[in-house]
């Protein structure tokens, strides 16, 4: 297989879910180039600094994880001039870039104008945009990440064509509408469509579950660089994965004994941040996330769906130790 020219991989950020305690265990694997936090929601104050290393610990480390990835802050939100002012906040914190979220398609955030019912604006995107590109260092990369759309496609071009023109440097497209959640298929070639008219970086994400995905979404796309989310989280290390290939590698799985230290790892993590109640949650939400990737994943959340002593739970996860 010939050698293809290396691209990054950005840990998508998912609300819930990929938190500080994932970004570890994630970037552990290898592979990943940069993660994104979890939107923060800004409505009309500048936040204090504590909301932001509460999301972004790593901006206490020098904005990386321990395993040496960046790691940029992402803002969600309507109000220009709010989130600029929070936006120069997480670069004096030491963000090494900052995002903005036109893609969460959550009913609640969209309620509340953020995320993806911003799609339907293209000038306050703009506006937006322009703000926070004013208000932050000019060393200081401004991203964005959208959909194709709200209800539909037909401001897909004018929403990325705002994007540039008000300074972003990059922008991630997710090759679905808002309507079209994250049910398949991604329209990987809508995204080349918009890059045909962009001359900033563009990032490809949506239904990239395995190193063929990847190569299949590179062709269509036209991005070496992506953005992957559930496809890391059901595949820890689908991101070194794919950079085996790109590097004319072959491309291994880990073994199942790696997942199973790491699930222990996220359990003694959680155990420390939550109350109880809510531990076993989270290790089954992650583990119910790999079942579409890994037959022994769906067998042990069989297993242990029912389990809720915290004590019986490590147990069983222990067991599973060789």
């Amino acid at each position: 297989m010939p050698t293809l020219n290396t691209g990054r991989i950005i840990l998508a950020p998912m609300e819930g879910v990929v938190d500080a305690s994932v970004r570890h265990l994630i970037t552990q694997f290898g592979g990943v180039d940069q993660c994104v936090t979890e939107f923060i929601r800004i409505t009309d104050q500048v936040l204090p600094r504590h909301v932001f290393t509460r999301f972004a610990p790593e901006l206490l480390t020098s904005a990386r994880t321990s395993h040496g990835v960046p790691v940029a802050v992402q803002l969600l939100g309507s109000n220009p001039e709010t989130l600029a002012g929070n936006a120069a906040k997480a670069a004096a914190l030491g963000s090494p870039s900052v995002d903005l979220n036109f893609g969460c398609p959550s009913k609640t955030v969209n309620k509340h104008r953020g995320g993806a019912v911003l799609l339907d604006e293209p000038q306050v995107i703009h506006d937006i945009i322009s703000a926070v590109r004013a208000a932050v260092p000019k060393a200081t990369p401004v991203t964005a990440k959208m959909r194709l759309g709200n209800k539909d496609k037909s401001l897909a071009l004018e929403n990325a064509l705002a994007i540039q023109e008000a300074g972003a440097s990059e922008v991630v497209i997710h090759a679905r509408t808002k309507v079209e959640g994250y049910k398949p298929p991604a329209h990987w070639e809508w995204i080349a469509r918009l890059k045909e008219h962009l001359t900033i970086s563009v990032v490809a994400n949506g239904e990239i579950w395995t190193p063929d995905d990847y190569q299949r979404c590179r062709e269509i796309s036209g991005c070496a660089d992506v953005m992957i989310g559930r496809g890391l989280i059901a595949r820890p290390e689908l991101a070194m994965m794919i950079k085996a290939i790109n590097n004319g590698n072959q491309s291994e799985s880990a073994q199942w004994q790696s997942i199973i230290n790491m699930l222990l790892q996220y359990f003694t993590m959680v155990e420390s941040q939550m109350m109880p109640r809510y531990v076993h949650g989270r290790i089954k939400q992650w583990l119910k996330m790999m079942r579409s990737q890994r037959e022994e994943a769906d067998g042990l959340f069989e297993e242990i769906k029912q389990i809720k002593d915290l004590n019986e739970l490590r147990r069983h996860l222990e067991s599973k130790q060789e």
